[in-house]
């Protein structure tokens, strides 16, 4: 009796004999594929503190080191840094016949950055609502409206920008400032991070020895 080969299709048991020997060939190939690693650009620390707004200022500030910002009544002043608000000033005390530093700034808003730093700006027209010590805030967050509140009364509108360390309440004389703004202020404007912490350090070391 003779047998004659007979030809038939590929099964399911030959597909599965296939999957089972290509499959892991398959896997091996990709784990061996690079895959490129794309670089986001966090977010900036920073933000100058007037937004939307043309402004104006020098590397010069009478007997203190503080920084006017020029810019019109009602521009929006920002907080600089995410942090904390800590005072909150809703009204304008000053009297030009005692002129009691503590008043000077008229209406304001300081915050402790996240960095640490104390950062303060007055003469406002306007704070915002619901702006209140105690408040977490984000940079860009609006805090107030840039006005001549203050000792600022009859010049033009500007922002008082003062970096400090914190301190205590009513030691207005460090609160005011006790390093320049400007060169933070350039960076912050071009969208670079330069953090004025190690210079506060540095200021607040030389009191304390």
């Amino acid at each position: 009796m003779t047998y004659k080969r007979v030809k038939r299709g590929i099964g399911l048991d030959d597909c599965y004999f296939f999957a089972m020997k290509l499959i892991p060939r398959v896997l091996l190939s990709l784990a061996l594929v690079v895959i490129p690693v794309v670089h986001v650009s966090a977010a900036p620390v920073y933000v100058f503190p007037i937004s939307d707004c043309s402004v104006k200022y020098t590397k010069y500030h009478h007997d203190y080191p503080a920084t006017d910002i020029q810019a019109k009544k009602g521009c929006t002043f920002v907080a600089p840094i995410n942090g904390v608000v800590e005072d909150v000033n809703l009204k304008d005390l000053w009297n030009g016949k005692t002129n009691l530093g503590q008043d000077r700034g008229g209406l304001s808003v300081s915050i402790i950055g996240d960095d640490g730093v104390r950062y303060y700006g007055s003469h406002l027209s306007k704070v915002e609502p619901g702006i209140v010590a105690g408040l977490r805030v984000v940079a860009g967050q609006k805090l107030g409206e840039v006005g001549a509140t203050g000792s600022a009364r009859g010049t033009a509108p500007h922002l008082h920008f003062g970096i400090s360390y914190p301190t205590v309440a009513g030691d207005w004389k460090i609160r005011r400032g006790v390093i320049y703004p400007w060169k933070y202020l350039d960076a912050w404007k071009i969208g670079k991070d330069l953090s004025p912490a190690p210079a506060i350090a540095a200021a607040k070391a030389k009191v304390t020895k």
